[in-house]
């Protein structure tokens, strides 16, 4: 009992004497306790390391606050917590298997938008990045910027040839607040993990690990560009697509240089009207281009949305923003299209299969589980393909995974957020627009292909390499194995589903036990001393005898007492 306080007491000491850090943690605390979250200061020790050194902080969250549901007071937290916390509730808003709608629904208002810098104190680091002054590289660079995120600002300007470009510039020293956020999410997460062992269900380590990667794979533009020339490379076929060209002699970790793209928001389809653009093509020109990433490419734009979508003439569309992208194994798509064949044909224990495949070894009620799924599935399998609807079935579905803490991979995640993104942006554009319609030709092409002939053969040829493989290690591995007992070094761990509970119960059912045995006894021993004259009385009886009587009575209620509490419990 002692050993988690004194682990949460040296984690907290790391973190409050980690000095480069200690600006940033009282940053934090301050906003969490602004807005009604001082409980979590205080559960993790922070309120009183804030108080040791001497700062006074004020534990009343501001009155237009209270009544603010919590999903949004978390928004709101993240929101001036900064760039970190806003890019953790983007990654968030991808993960539908992990939060319910509410919070799903504030996390997508992060806007990751901040208070632009003054250009000239982004000069310095860009002639630094470029290799020389800016009057050698640009024929003029506009010093009002585009766009400004929390990471980066986007400048426009021409190089000397006349071209036009996007400047997107990495904000100074935002690397270093960066990296202090998440040592602090890390240190925060062991402690949850020890303090809170009910959140462990969720894998928090692995959605920080998960978050770890993506924000720092952000904060370098070059591998953004490397994104971006992948998939152009992809959908080179595709002439109604348009990928921003990249410069690669000028691009780096810290700086983008991409082609500048002359045409309408996506956000802006009444300009595409008068255009003369028609909206139900280029509805059915994005659903293509993001369909032929996910299951045909395995590598895809993770946040298709129509703030990263512009529209050309001639009904073309350009993609920017390549920072979120998702990839999928051949394994893991032929598993999304057995999962939406299962659905479709009403197999339901395929569907089962597939789900706690990818949870894991998670625990849960199986039988419950395939109930649920039953009446998800012939919920849906009873309605044409043109009345379904993408963004209600799998929200309908992911309430079921959280009902059963089954925890998706990342990188399903990250497509269900773009199947349900791309399904936004093709009603957006057209209200009749269906992914489900536009989506059954690929899976069908690639329900086709799995039983191919050269397909089966690949299959089995893989299958058999492992089968090799592991007949040929056998022998090492079983002498590793042998050689380890014999240190004593095996433990085995046996984890039976629900024995905790069967334990108790027998415990409780010996206590019963034993405690009838004595109750019969004191009456039995009573009894025999009853008949024995002489000695102290009370109320006329032998003293002994009477308080035998009054044990076994006392004893006799206990037990009946018990039990008729353990019926009601159960």
């Amino acid at each position: 009992m002692v050993q988690k306080p004194l682990h949460r007491l040296n984690m907290l000491w790391e973190m409050m004497t980690a000095a480069k850090d200690f600006g940033r943690v009282q940053e934090i605390a301050v906003v969490l306790i602004r807005y009604g979250f001082g409980s979590i200061v205080q559960k993790l020790g922070l309120g009183q390391a804030l108080e040791r050194v001497g700062k006074t902080l004020h534990w009343k969250h501001a009155e237009e606050y209270i009544n603010l549901d919590t999903p949004h007071r978390i928004r709101i937290v993240f929101e001036e917590l900064g760039p970190t916390f806003i890019k953790m509730g983007q990654i968030f808003a991808t993960r539908v298997d992990l939060f319910t709608p509410a919070f799903i629904t504030e996390f997508e208002k992060l806007q990751d938008q901040a208070p632009p810098l003054p250009f000239t104190d982004l000069i310095a680091q860009l002639e630094q990045d470029i290799g020389s002054s800016l009057d050698e590289t640009f024929m003029f660079v506009d010093p009002n910027p585009c766009a400004a995120a929390s990471l980066a600002q986007v400048h426009k300007a021409q190089l000397l040839d006349g071209t036009w470009v996007i400047l997107k510039i990495r904000r100074p020293g935002i690397r270093k607040i960066i990296e202090a956020d998440l040592r602090l999410l890390n240190r925060v997460v062991e402690i949850l993990e020890v303090d809170a062992p009910d959140l462990k269900h969720f894998h928090p380590k692995a959605i920080v690990r998960q978050f770890t990667q993506s924000l720092r794979r952000e904060l370098d533009f070059a591998a953004e560009c490397r994104n971006a020339e992948w998939i152009a490379t992809n959908l080179a076929e595709d002439s109604n697509i348009v990928i921003p060209k990249i410069y690669w002699q000028w691009t780096g970790e810290r700086l983008n240089v991409q082609e500048y793209i002359e045409g309408i928001p996506g956000r802006d389809v009444e300009k595409a009207d008068k255009r003369g653009l028609n909206r139900k093509l280029l509805a059915e020109q994005g659903a293509k281009a993001v369909m032929k990433m996910i299951m045909e490419d395995g590598f895809f734009h993770a946040d298709p949305h129509p703030g990263n979508i512009f529209y050309l003439q001639g009904n073309k569309l350009a993609f920017i923003d390549f920072g979120m992208v998702g990839r999928l194994t051949v394994e893991r798509r032929e598993q999304v299209v057995s999962l939406l064949y299962g659905m479709v044909n009403q197999s339901t224990s395929k569907v089962v299969e597939i789900l706690e495949d990818w949870s894991g070894y998670a625990y849960t009620d199986e039988q419950v589980l395939v109930t649920e799924i039953d009446a998800f599935v012939e919920q849906y399998s009873s309605l044409p393909l043109k009345k379904l609807s993408l963004p209600m079935m799998l929200s309908d579905l992911m309430g079921i995974l959280r009902n059963h803490n089954l925890i998706l991979p990342s990188d399903l995640a990250l497509l269900i957020k773009a199947y349900i993104t791309l399904d936004g942006l093709g009603r957006h554009l057209d209200p009749d627009f269906n992914t489900l319609v536009f989506a059954k030709p690929y899976v069908e092409k690639i329900m086709v292909d799995r039983y191919k002939p050269e397909a089966i053969a690949k299959r089995g040829w893989r299958n058999l390499i492992s089968i090799v493989d592991l007949m040929s290690n056998l022998p090492k591995e079983l002498h590793m194995l042998l050689r380890a007992s014999r240190k004593g070094a095996i433990q085995v761990d046996i984890n039976v589903k629900r024995l905790g509970e069967y334990i108790h119960r027998v415990d409780l059912a010996i206590s019963r036990l034993t405690m009838g045995i004595v109750t019969a006894a004191l009456i039995i021993g009573t009894s025999i001393i009853m008949t024995v004259k002489g000695g102290p009385e009370i109320f006329g009886l032998p003293a002994f005898g009477f308080i035998g009587y009054v044990s076994a009575i006392i004893a006799g209620f206990w037990l009946l007492i018990s039990i008729w509490q353990s019926r009601k419990h159960h």
